[in-house]
C-alpha cells in the first residue's frame, strides 16, 4: 500500500512540535533583570526556522505561494529601508533581526509546519495550557499578596514574568482566553466545546486581577468578534455565561470587587483625570508623532525612539515607572518606548514601515475573513480554527493601541501571527482539511510524491 493511501495513524510525529516546545518554554520563569533580553523562547523560534528550512530541503518544496510570499514579505521592505537609517550598525542589526523573526520568519515558519487542522489545534491547546499554568500562579499571587505592587499592594499577577514585563502575563491569558472561546464555538466534538468552554471561564479571574486595561479592552473585543462571526444564537448564549460568570465572580464572592471598579472607572477617566501611567503614555505618543514629522518617509531609524525621546517630549514625562513585587526589588524602569505599535513603527520606519508592516496585517485579516464567512457558510468543521485564527489577529492589532513588541511574550505574538497566515494563506478546499496535508502553494499529490 502505497504512503499515499496510508491511513491516518501512520502520520508520524507532526512537524508542528518544534512550535509546541516554543510554548511551553514560556512557563518557564523569567531570570531577575533579564526582561528585555533574549530567552530561552527566542532562541527556541530560532530552532523552529531552522527545522522548516530542513523540512523545506528534505522534501524540495517551493517553500511559499506567490501570494504568502508577498503578504509576508512586504514588510521586509520597511525594516530594510529604517536600519539604514538607524544610529550605530549595531542597532540596525539588532532591530532588524528582532523585526524580522516576529513578523516574518516565525510567522512563515508556523505556516509551512502546520499540515492540517489537527495539528493547528495541538498548537492551539498548547497556548491554552499555557494561559492556564500562568493564570493560576497569576491568582495565587493575587490571593496570597506575592504578585507585582499595584497600588502599594503586592497584589498583580503577573505569573512567572515578574513585575519587570506586567504585561507578559496578560498577553498570555488573553490569547488562551481567546483560543479557549474559538474552540468553544466550533463545531468539533461536545468534548472540546466543554473542555474549551470550561477553560474559557477559568481564565476569566486571571485576566481580571493582571489589571491590564489594554489586555481587557483587546480581549472582550476580540470575543465579541468572535461571537457574532459564529453566529447571532451563539453569541447571545455566551454573552449570557459570561455576564453569570462575572455577576457570581465580582458580586457574589466580591473577587476584587473594589480595585477591578477602580480599574474599570479608570478607562473612561484617560481624557478628564489620567493617572500618572496614561500621561506617560500620552506624552510618548505625543514624542513619537513629533519624530515621524522629522522624517515622514523613513523615520529616525530603528532603536532610534529612546535616543531620541528626551528632545521630544514634554515635562509632563515621569523618568520611569516603579516596579517591585513577584519576589523581585524595587526598581525604576526606564520608558523606552510609546507602548503603541503603530506610533513606535510610525516614529522609527516612517510611512514606509507603517504601510508595508500594517498593509500585510490587513490582507491577513482580509483573507482570513473571507475564509471564515466560506467555512460558516459550507458548515466546514473547521469553523474552530478559523474563529481562533481571526480572534488572535484582531486582539493583536486591537492591542497594539496601548502596547508594543517587548518581553519574552512577544515570541507568542509571533506564533499567533503564523497561526492566522496559515488559516489566510493556505491553499483553500482540500489541502486545510481535516486530515490532509497543508502546504502553502503545493498540492496533496506533490506530499504524497515526495513521501
Amino acid at each position: 500500500m502505497s504512503h499515499a493511501c496510508a491511513p491516518p495513524a501512520a502520520r508520524g510525529l507532526t512537524p508542528v512540535l518544534p512550535v509546541v516546545a516554543v510554548v511551553a518554554l514560556l512557563a518557564l520563569p523569567v531570570a531577575p533583570g533579564g526582561e528585555g533580553g533574549a530567552t530561552l523562547a527566542d532562541a527556541a523560534s530560532g530552532v523552529v526556522v531552522l527545522c522548516c528550512a530542513v523540512r523545506l530541503l528534505r522534501h524540495r518544496r517551493r517553500p511559499l505561494s506567490r501570494t504568502a510570499a508577498v503578504v509576508l514579505g512586504l514588510p521586509v521592505v520597511g525594516f530594510a529601508v529604517a536600519a539604514t537609517g538607524a544610529a550605530t550598525p549595531g542597532a540596525a542589526v539588532a532591530g532588524f533581526g528582532r523585526y524580522l523573526q516576529i513578523f516574518v520568519l516565525v510567522p512563515a515558519a508556523v505556516l509551512l509546519l502546520v499540515r492540517d487542522r489537527r495539528d493547528l489545534r495541538l498548537l492551539v491547546w498548547s497556548m491554552v495550557g499555557l494561559a492556564v499554568w500562568q493564570g493560576a500562579l497569576g491568582v495565587h499571587q493575587y490571593a496570597t499578596g506575592t504578585g507585582a505592587s499595584y497600588t502599594g499592594r503586592d497584589i498583580r499577577a503577573v505569573g512567572t514574568f515578574g513585575p519587570g514585563d506586567i504585561m507578559g502575563m496578560a498577553t498570555v491569558v488573553s490569547f488562551g482566553l481567546v483560543c479557549a472561546v474559538g474552540l468553544a464555538l466550533g463545531p468539533a466534538s461536545a468534548r472540546q466545546r466543554v473542555w474549551a468552554g470550561v477553560c474559557a471561564l477559568l481564565l476569566v479571574m486571571p485576566l481580571a486581577v493582571s489589571f491590564s486595561r489594554g489586555a481587557w479592552i483587546a480581549t472582550a473585543l476580540a470575543c465579541g468578534a468572535q461571537l457574532v462571526l459564529a453566529g447571532l444564537r451563539r453569541a447571545v448564549r455566551a454573552g449570557a455565561v459570561v455576564a453569570a460568570v462575572a455577576v457570581i465572580l465580582v458580586g457574589g464572592f466580591g473577587v476584587g470587587s473594589t480595585l477591578l471598579e477602580q480599574r474599570l472607572s479608570s478607562i473612561g477617566q484617560v481624557a478628564d483625570a489620567p493617572d500618572q501611567s496614561v500621561t506617560d503614555r500620552y506624552t510618548m505618543w505625543a514624542a513619537a508623532t513629533d519624530m515621524w514629522r522629522e522624517r515622514p518617509l523613513t523615520g529616525i531609524g530603528l532603536k532610534g525612539f529612546p535616543d531620541h525621546r528626551d528632545g521630544h517630549a514634554s515635562l509632563a514625562l515621569s523618568s520611569g515607572s516603579d516596579t517591585e513585587g513577584a519576589n523581585a526589588a524595587y526598581r525604576r524602569q526606564p520608558l523606552l518606548s510609546p507602548h503603541n505599535m503603530y506610533l513606535l513603527v510610525l516614529s522609527e520606519q516612517g510611512l514606509i514601515g507603517l504601510l508595508t508592516l500594517a498593509g500585510s496585517w490587513l490582507a491577513l485579516l482580509v483573507l482570513g475573513l473571507r475564509r471564515l464567512v466560506r467555512a460558516r457558510g459550507a458548515n466546514d468543521p473547521g469553523l474552530d480554527c478559523a474563529l481562533i485564527a481571526c480572534g488572535l489577529l484582531v486582539w493583536q492589532l486591537i492591542d497594539f493601541v496601548y502596547a508594543d513588541i517587548g518581553g519574552p511574550s512577544t515570541v507568542l505574538s509571533a506564533v499567533c501571527f503564523g497561526l492566522t497566515a496559515w488559516w489566510a494563506l493556505a491553499s483553500p478546499g482540500p489541502a486545510v482539511a481535516e486530515a490532509a496535508p497543508a502546504y502553502p502553494g503545493t498540492a496533496v499529490a506533490e506530499e504524497a510524491a515526495a513521501r
